[in-house]
């Protein structure tokens, strides 16, 4: 391609530059608006995209594989995770007025012009080659584009190359655009928007090459197929992960924030916190969006050129190799704009640093500029021959160095010198005891390290004091100290920030940290940015219109006086130019002049005025800091106060011009961050109320004409989002007004509610009585309909119990009398298995009812006072024998207790418990033990265990009806409604029951009961147990009456068997006719027999032949009522079906009293 196309594209392209800067400008100055900000300041962040991202990262991708990616990993990780850390940077260099990397850490070491300057210096040594990479870029692409010849890179001679030019035009361009003010802290919204160009255009030139390639030149399928089958390509991605892929994502992690450029755009140029938000995801998006195509250009470079080409230009080479020169004429103009961007900011960034930090204080300590206009045109000299000098040494160095290394090497060694600001920098936001001697000591370490290990390896590669140390000594090898065998760039970075951490911690150590020292720690390493808590009052001896004469060299007199004014609104007082200046002033003027001259200058200039008047620079310096710890406790103090109030408070000057705010503020009005800047006026905050649509055009006026005239009160409602607030003015005295905005939202609507209430009260109270009514009968109904439901189920269960007892009756007669008679043959194991299932049946059935019973209020309590050991000897001699055949030890432990409760529900509900504790019991004991409670005054019966346990998930499912456990069923047999009844009686009684278990290791259950404050006069009857002898049944006459044929023909069996003469009746009137017929011993009853009952049967018989003739019942009503006539009439009772042991020791017991009445 021609060189006077290439040059004229060029050209073009930075006069497009210089338009877009320069209207940057003009838009700034016009107060346009900022609603585009946040994108062009993410955009601007792209800067860190230099050359070596254009052509050096294929090149990385060719030799190396995915190694490339290692540069972009640090960035991404940083703003994804590490925001707070970077909003955090911000705050404080807004707070401190910085204005460079080197001006940040200077101010954390006690604003040390020493340190500072260390750090400006090593900024130039890295930033050097950095500079130089991007003049080696831009020379070899012009080179290439305009003498292409297959696998060759062409030199232009020393006096045409194009580095140089574009060396100078790029200082031009800083020149004019980085330093129209000597004020670093303004914003150079030109130049940022000039740089945010720059990245759209190097995007947009990548990625148009990069889907050339994959889309046009080769095609998908088939670059991949070619990539896939290619050695070279093979050979690249061979390796994984190594040393140098972590060093150069670590380095790449602190080059973003601590690259003078970097630090530059991402902090100095930051206005809100917007920007820093919308750049963490944009940014990142950015990255990876330049980064798509890097490996398919890098396949098709190494396919179509071959591995003898240079890597790093088949960005440009391909297009060219194909005879597309308008594309490779937009790849160069890509290369071109990421090459600039970065060293103009670069160019402006080291300018500041070397102006504030190295000319100035020497200039200083010299003289001081006579004039404001002698000031200004100082600094921006010093800036300016600064660039020109920046630009000129990168030139330098890339022609000394000729050029040979790769842009990845030249990259990352300017980013490891950069690197040694990091133990510095985040070291000091942690530990308040990091101090300037440290911090000198560190960066001395660390660049020397860098120097050693990195800088003369590449400079001078393949030496003998390379290859085997200084005088052969091999320990102290460059690349192996010590015998480390690193990749060189791994034990460079380790090497050099191991020292510099090392050297910062010790150096800190060997002496305490000065006033001034220990004030910046305090600011720095807090998190919220407080200092100290106490200052000195020290006389300054110098006055106001004096500190404002040396701002105003400086800053200039409009500035200086504006800011005074906001200083003045702030104190609430007025500074004449004879007042003295107190602490707080000095401080104020310390701060305000660090804008303009950076931190450590503007300390010394300060030191020198106030030297004059204390006569000693010891006096001064003291002073100073006495001023910015008062500056600092005086803000803080103010701070926190305004930010404690619910209100939003706001001072406005007497233009109307916010000075003072706080956070509720904001809140309160939802203000955007731009909105919160000393300055903003009362008009601009209305209407941002007015942009959202909470207000309209009218009440933005009306709003406006009431509170100007203080003292005011308007009450505005805000209609997006349904929010009430008032506001309240007051005139200040020296002109201005206070605001406060309050929240009334809630007090609003309560009192709407509270209008609503009054005025509805008396219909609302009729509607609320009559869904009251329907509720209460809707709810009687729902009770009598459940109330007979359950009566229903009640009834229902009696009487089905009942038909299905009585033939169960009939089975248990006929299956007791078959075992009595053939106990010896072999079919009597079946006749007890037909027993046993007719027990567990009568079980089932007996505890279905009773738990009817319970549910349908049938069983009622009948309390009594109850003395426990005859109770628990009754349920002991009951269950020893069940216990005997488990083989577990039951043993129950004496009490003279008494309780009040009713005897026989309180003796099932222990009795279910103690056999439930024997059953599920292996091996071990179980225990029945009383403790009384004196303090409620009630009696604990526990039951323990050393069983299977219950799992603690469990504990209250085990009182439902038919739950078994898993583990319960494999070790015995039940039906799972022994708790069920447990729980049942205990409500009952009102006595609670409570479980503890573990798993495995056994059960406590404990029933708590009322106990009885002292003893009955008589004991409690105990029931009796009589053993009686065993009486013989033989030759007794039985008369049995029974309506049901089976239970008559099954008790005949069993009672001939007994050696009995039984006579039947199937009614009362054969009852009387068969008793008449012959003498009785004893009569067995039905109670239910049609018409008549048992009970009036054994009474007309006993009218009739024998009033002594004793009488059994046997009845399926399980009831108390019919327990209880029976007693009453002298009728033992036994229920359904009928257990033939309990039936003959009944009748045995009824012939003996008999016989012993006789």
């Amino acid at each position: 391609m021609q060189s006077w196309i290439i040059g004229a594209a060029a050209v073009a392209y930075l006069l497009i530059l210089f338009a877009v800067a320069h209207l940057g400008d003009r838009r700034t100055g016009a107060r346009s608006s900022s609603a585009g900000r946040p994108g062009v300041y993410a955009l601007s962040l792209a800067v860190y995209c230099t050359s070596w991202t254009f052509f050096g990262s294929v090149g990385v991708a060719a030799r190396d594989g995915f190694a490339f990616l290692a540069i972009y990993c640090g960035p991404i990780v940083v703003f994804v995770v590490a925001t707070p850390l970077l909003e955090r940077i911000i705050a404080l260099a807004k707070a401190e007025k910085i204005t460079t990397i080197a001006d940040f850490i200077g101010s954390r070491y006690g604003k040390s012009t020493s340190v500072a300057a260390i750090a400006a210096v090593i900024a130039l040594i890295g930033a050097v080659p950095y500079i130089a990479l991007q003049l080696k870029a831009v020379s070899s692409s012009v080179a290439t584009i305009a003498h292409y010849r297959p696998g060759t890179i062409g030199t232009p001679p020393f006096f045409g190359d194009i580095a140089l030019y574009v060396a100078l035009a790029l200082g031009a361009f800083a020149i004019l655009f980085g330093t129209r003010h000597a004020d670093a802290t303004e914003h150079q919204n030109g130049l940022v928007l000039a740089i945010a160009l720059e990245s759209i255009v190097k995007l947009a030139a990548f990625l148009a090459v990069g889907l050339w390639v994959t889309f046009s030149l080769f095609g998908p399928a088939e670059l991949w197929r070619q990539a896939f089958d290619s050695p070279e390509i093979a050979a690249a991605f061979s390796g994984g992960l190594d040393g140098r892929f972590v060093a150069s994502a670590i380095l790449s992690a602190f080059a973003i924030v601590l690259l003078p450029r970097q630090f530059h755009v991402t902090v100095v140029e930051n206005r809100t916190r917007a920007e820093i938000r919308r750049a963490r995801w944009l940014f990142p998006l950015y990255l990876v969006a330049i980064n798509l195509f890097v490996l398919p250009v890098a396949a098709a470079g190494l396919i179509r050129l071959g591995p003898g080409a240079e890597a790093d230009f088949f960005v440009l080479a391909l297009p060219l190799s194909a005879g597309h020169d308008i594309l490779s004429l937009v790849a160069f103009i890509g290369g071109l704009s990421a090459a600039t961007a970065m060293v103009i900011v670069a160019c402006v960034a080291l300018s500041i640093m070397i102006s504030n930090d190295l000319v100035l204080p020497l200039l200083l300590q010299q003289s001081q500029p006579a004039s404001e206009a002698d000031a200004t045109r100082l600094i921006l000299k010093i800036r300016r021959s600064a660039i020109l000098s920046i630009v000129l040494l990168g030139y330098l160095y890339h022609r000394l160095t000729g050029g040979g290394s790769a842009l990845a090497s030249i990259g990352l060694l300017s980013f490891a010198a950069i690197a040694q600001f990091a133990p510095s920098v985040f070291l000091g936001l942690l530990w308040k005891g990091a101090n300037a001697r440290g911090a000198k000591a560190g960066l001395l370490s660390g660049i020397g390290a860098w120097a050693y290990t990195l800088l003369l390896p590449a400079i001078l590669p393949g030496s003998a004091f390379v290859e085997s140390g200084p005088l052969g000594w091999n320990a102290l090898r460059p690349e192996a100290l010590l015998g480390l065998d690193l990749d060189p760039l791994m034990h460079g970075v380790f090497v050099s920030l191991a020292l510099n951490a090392a050297a910062l911690v010790v150096g800190s150590l060997t002496r305490a940290s000065s006033p001034r020292e220990r004030i910046q720690a305090s600011i720095f390493v807090r998190p919220d940015g407080a200092g100290p808590t106490a200052f000195r009052r020290s006389r300054a001896d110098v006055t106001v219109g004096e500190l404002k004469a040396t701002i105003a060299r400086y800053l200039g007199q409009e500035r200086t006086e504006r800011s005074f004014q906001t200083l003045e609104a702030d104190e609430r007082r007025t500074f004449d130019d004879a007042t003295e200046a107190d602490a707080r002033v000095i401080g104020f003027s310390e701060q305000l002049l660090g804008s303009a001259i950076g931190s450590a200058s503007s300390r010394l200039v300060l030191s020198l005025l106030l030297q004059r008047h204390k006569g000693s620079s010891r006096s001064a310096i003291r002073l100073l800091d006495d001023a910015s710890e008062a500056l600092q406790y005086n803000r803080d103090i103010l701070r926190i106060a305004l930010d404690q109030v619910d209100q939003g408070l706001a001072v406005f000057d007497v233009d109307l011009r916010l000075t003072v705010w706080n956070r509720q503020l904001r809140d309160l009005l939802d203000l955007a961050p731009q909105f919160g800047q000393v300055g903003t006026p009362l008009t601009a905050i209305l209407g941002q109320l007015r942009a959202h649509g909470e207000i309209d055009e009218a009440e933005l006026h009306r709003s406006f004409e009431v509170l100007t005239q203080a003292p005011a009160l308007r009450q505005i409602s805000l209609m997006t989002s349904e929010r009430v607030i008032e506001i309240r003015t007051n005139a200040m005295p020296g002109g201005g007004l206070v605001l406060t905005v309050s929240d009334m939202t809630e007090r609003v609507r309560r009192a709407a509610a509270l209008r609503d209430v009054n005025e509805t009260l008396e219909e609302r109270v009729r509607q609320r009585t009559a869904e009251l009514v329907r509720a209460n009968d809707a709810l009687g109904e729902a009770r009598r309909i459940a109330e007979a439901a359950n009566l229903g189920k009640t009834r229902f269960l009696a009487a089905a119990g009942h038909d299905i007892l009585q033939p169960l009756n009939a089975a248990r007669l006929y299956a007791a009398a078959l075992q009595e008679r053939h106990a010896t043959l072999p079919g009597a194991g079946l006749a007890a298995n037909i027993n046993s299932s007719i027990e567990s049946v009568e079980a089932i059935l007996g505890a279905v009812l009773d738990i009817s019973r319970l549910d349908a209020g049938g069983m009622t309590s009948r309390p009594e006072d109850v003395p426990l050991q005859p109770l628990l000897s009754m349920i002991e001699t009951d269950l020893a024998p069940l216990a005997l055949a488990k083989g577990v030890r039951l043993r129950f432990v004496p009490t003279t207790a008494t309780v009040r409760s009713d005897r026989n529900l309180l003796r099932r509900l222990l009795q279910n418990l103690v056999s439930n504790a024997v059953k599920y019991t292996k091996e071990g004991k179980v225990v029945v033990g009383v403790r009384r409670d004196r303090d409620n005054g009630t009696v604990d019966i526990s039951v323990v265990d050393s069983g299977i346990g219950i799992p603690g998930d469990q504990l209250e499912t085990i009182f439902q009806e038919f739950i078994r456990l898993d583990e319960g069923t494999r070790t015995a047999d039940g039906l799972g409604l022994g708790l069920s009844i447990v729980d049942r009686i205990a409500r009952v009684l009102d006595h609670p029951v409570s479980v503890t278990s573990e798993h495995g290791r056994g059960t406590r259950f404990r029933v708590t009961l009322p106990k009885v404050s002292s003893r009955p006069a008589s004991p409690a009857r105990a029931p009796t147990t009589h053993v009686h002898r065993a009486l013989r049944l033989d030759g007794m006459r039985v008369l049995v009456v029974d309506n049901e044929a089976a239970i008559r023909s099954g008790m005949q069996v069993l009672l001939t068997g007994w050696n009995c003469r039984v006579d039947l009746a199937a009614s009362p009137a054969e009852a009387m006719e068969r008793a008449c017929a012959a003498s009785l011993d004893i009569v067995l009853v039905d109670y239910h027999l049609g018409e008549a009952n048992g009970v009036d049967v054994v009474a007309e018989l006993r009218r009739r032949i024998d009033p002594g003739l004793p009488a059994i019942l046997i009845t399926a009503d399980r009831s108390a009522a019919l327990r209880e006539t029976a007693a009453a009439a002298g009728i033992d009772l036994l229920t359904k079906p009928v257990k033939p042991a309990s039936l003959r020791a009944a009748m045995a017991q009824g012939r003996g009293r008999r016989v012993a009445a006789e």
